[in-house]
């Protein structure tokens, strides 16, 4: 059968496409061809490919000159611009930005596929990466040392949660299929077991640790919620919801609020300090399909709800009952795919949520890519997608450093780092 054309009337976002072979040319070089083609629309088909030059041109929003950032903050300091419109500002210098972001690191240590990964707190250059058969990799991109490599179980040890120590910084937390939840070093000894199931039909799916009220967080696949002090001592275990707790999030800044999602279609929204049983929940947030992670904002003041189909939600300390917004956008679940998660950007009010084509969905154009996309996490609109032909799989995790200048994605066996390329070294 002919595989069928691209509709050219197709209107697509804005895709930061990675031409490798293209010549590298200035903004204002490409702006004159950028406006003519930004009529016709970008094609997001793979098959079309001398619609490639196009998308990489109409990816290009070339900022009015009055749009400076130094010129913005000049006029903050000068009290003629408030800090919204900063913000805005610096937001749409990252997004423009995004347009030159490229793959130039890339790993695959395992012999089984990515499930979890975490960005060091102090350390902007270090990641820890586990996976499906237990292995965990301390990676430092930034220097040249080898990685260091801590070897799991194989099959049954899947890392299901990672979270670098605040108070150490040789040390993280694991939560895992193995039935532990515990602290560990980076020579690979375990320093302190927080719990351990004794069953194979028990494990662990998520974790949260709070420096500041040194708390640990777990949850299990049966529905129980497990928080502990980071000495050791367990402050209660109880039974949340009805089936697996997929995730666990401490809110930043108010670290005794807590929101657990389930694959029981809810999300709900407790406090620590007034807990004591299933029902004493602050909110219940109910979804239409099984939630994969709930994750609050850097500033505390909005939740973030990945489900296993196709809709992400944010929602508002204001109206926690209500969502802020509803983004319909293909994530759906696959036994064998580590499931999606959409991430917030730890600076800007953006989210960061890999695509998963669905045949099924009327939005869905032939040829479509499987792109990381990143929306307003306001108007809940996609902003811009990143795309690199050369690892055109599914990237089912994806989150910025903390100092939000660098992505690290896990796409199958592979971690791959996205920078900006004029930040090449």
């Amino acid at each position: 059968m002919t595989p069928k054309k691209c509709p050219e009337s197709q209107k697509s976002p804005d895709v930061a496409l990675l031409l490798k072979s293209k010549s590298r040319r200035s903004p204002q070089e490409l702006e004159p061809e950028a406006k003519k083609l930004r009529a016709q629309g970008p094609v997001s088909s793979r098959k079309c490919q001398s619609c490639c030059l196009l998308a990489e041109l109409s990816s290009l929003q070339i900022p009015p000159r009055s749009s400076s950032i130094i010129r913005d903050l000049y006029q903050h300091k000068l009290g003629k611009a408030n800090w919204p419109s900063l913000q805005q500002g610096l937001q749409k210098s990252f997004l423009h930005s995004l347009a030159s972001y490229r793959v130039f690191q890339k790993a695959a240590p395992f012999d089984r596929r990515t499930t979890s990964l975490a960005w060091h707190p102090t350390h902007p250059s270090t990641l820890a990466v586990g996976s499906k058969g237990g292995d965990i990799m301390i990676w430092n991109f930034g220097i040249k040392d080898k990685p260091i490599f801590i070897k799991g179980i194989g099959a049954g040890g899947s890392i299901t949660g990672l979270k670098f120590s605040h108070l150490n910084s040789n040390q993280f937390f694991a939560s895992s299929m193995e039935g532990t939840t515990r602290l560990q070093d980076f020579k690979g000894n375990t320093l302190r077991v927080y719990t351990s199931s004794n069953s194979c039909k028990v494990w662990f799916c998520s974790l949260d640790v709070s420096a500041k009220s040194q708390m640990v967080v777990t949850g299990d696949n049966v529905g129980h919620v497990i928080l502990l002090h980071t000495d050791g001592k367990q402050l209660w275990n109880l039974r949340l919801h009805k089936k697996k707790v997929a995730h666990v999030a401490l809110n930043p800044c108010c670290d005794w609020l807590l929101a657990t999602a389930s694959v029981d279609q809810t999300v709900k929204i407790w406090d620590l300090r007034q807990i004591k049983g299933k029902t004493s929940f602050l909110y219940s947030l109910p979804h239409r399909h099984a939630v994969n992670a709930a994750c609050f904002s850097p500033d505390g003041a909005r939740l973030l709800t990945t489900d296993q189909n196709n809709e992400i939600r944010v929602y508002s300390a204001s109206q926690w009952d209500s969502p802020l917004s509803l983004i319909s956008h293909p994530h759906r679940h696959f036994q064998h795919l580590t499931p999606i998660k959409a991430t917030w950007h730890p600076r800007h009010n953006l989210i960061v949520v890999g695509r998963y084509p669905d045949p099924n969905l009327k939005s869905c154009v032939p040829y479509e890519l499987r792109t990381i996309d990143v929306f307003d996490g306001s108007l809940g609109k996609m902003m811009c997608q990143l795309y690199d032909p050369g690892y055109s799989g599914i990237t089912s995790l994806n989150e910025f450093n903390p100092m939000g200048d660098t992505l690290a994605s896990a796409m199958g066996y592979h971690i791959l780092i996205w920078r900006q390329e004029e930040a090449r070294s």
